[in-house]
């Protein structure tokens, strides 16, 4: 057998047993979860794929959606649009574009070890108002390790993925921008398919399944230790996978039946941007495309004092307390919820409540 036959069976072997993360004897029995998670396997799949092999090209980088609506990782942000591109820290990059109308665009060099430790770690970023942009939203990004006048986003030797987060509060309204990579001085076009290289990627991608599925279970089990609330938890642990450095991240656990609610209540703090969503077991986002399963500071109805109450369940009560702050738990009956605060100097972490739907819908006007 040649080494690419090996490393293709040597995949197919990860893949099986990635398989035992979602037979691990504290998963969730029902048919539901358990169909979620073999799906999850098959997308962290291909993502992997797209990341290690198609996308391994560091001479030639691409941007590509790590996180879209059939593709989803560790809390994946329906108001977001993610773009990735893999790279090499020790070589220089130039990021060009446009910049569309999400309110919120943030460009972040992580050394992405998902296939190894479950980690993604920050090595620069650029966020906010430290970007110039151009009289018509044009900008150039220079990434290196050496620093450069103008729009400067750091590398370091481990850097091996960018990542783009644009970030809109109507999803229907705003669209995302336009941007493109190259690498400073690389050849001028690729070198035929290396099958050292395919090989490293194929066992690369195998990895990535199985590292990013126990990951993210392992963080469900923490979360799950304080049910139906929002613990404090170490802001460390999301920062090491893969978060923003401008958002705090404040998950829980949810486990409600069909007739139960939980009702979410706080005072959104001053910043730029809060969203709150449901999630299934293995963290992925419900889906946003059909089902009302999150709200943001555009969507959610505040009370006069400011505070806002929140509802998840099966159905909508219909209740005057919560019109335009109903989250559907899409037909699951245990899951993972995330609230961000982005840009706050303040973390107040929600007031939680299980109660009968049934004493909401008797509110309802």
């Amino acid at each position: 057998m040649n080494a690419s036959a090996q490393a293709w069976q040597d995949f197919c072997a990860k893949l099986a047993k990635a398989g035992e993360v979602i037979l691990a004897p504290d998963v969730p029995q029902d048919p539901l979860v358990q169909a979620e998670g073999f799906r999850y396997l098959s997308r962290l799949a291909r993502l992997g794929l797209e990341q290690y092999v198609e996308a391994s090209d560091p001479d030639f980088p691409f941007f590509y959606a790590l996180s879209h609506e059939t593709g989803k990782i560790g809390a994946d942000n329906p108001d977001n649009k993610y773009l990735n591109a893999s790279i090499c820290g020790t070589s220089d990059y130039r990021i060009t574009g446009t910049r569309g109308s999400m309110f919120y665009f943030s460009i972040v060099a992580n050394a992405m070890r998902f296939h190894i430790d479950g980690s993604c770690v920050a090595t620069g970023s650029l966020l906010g108002d430290a970007i110039e942009w151009g009289p018509n939203g044009e900008v150039e990004i220079i990434a290196s390790m050496n620093p450069q006048p103008g729009n400067w986003l750091r590398l370091e030797a481990d850097t091996s993925v960018i990542i783009i987060r644009q970030s809109a509060l109507d999803r229907a309204r705003e669209k995302p921008g336009q941007f493109r990579i190259e690498r400073i001085g690389g050849p001028a076009v690729p070198a035929p398919l290396d099958p050292g290289k395919l090989q490293a990627g194929l066992a690369a991608a195998g990895q990535f399944v199985g590292g990013v599925a126990a990951t993210f279970a392992d963080w469900t089990r923490l979360f799950r230790a304080h049910p139906n609330q929002f613990a404090a938890i170490d802001q460390s642990l999301f920062q090491k996978g893969g978060g923003s450095p401008d958002i705090y991240y404040a998950h829980g656990y949810w486990a409600i039946a069909d007739d139960e609610a939980l009702v979410i209540e706080v005072t959104p703090p001053d910043c730029y941007y809060w969203n709150i969503q449901l999630d299934s077991w293995w963290m992925e986002s419900f889906d946003y495309r059909f089902r009302q399963i999150t709200v943001n500071k555009h969507s959610a109805k505040l009370a006069a004092d400011g505070s806002v109450r929140i509802i998840a369940s099966a159905r909508d009560p219909n209740s005057n307390a919560f019109v335009g702050n109903w989250l559907d738990t899409s037909g699951h009956s245990v899951g993972t919820a995330l609230l961000r605060w982005a840009g706050a100097s303040e973390h107040p972490l929600p007031v939680t409540r299980v109660v009968k739907l049934a004493d909401l819908e008797g509110t309802a006007t």
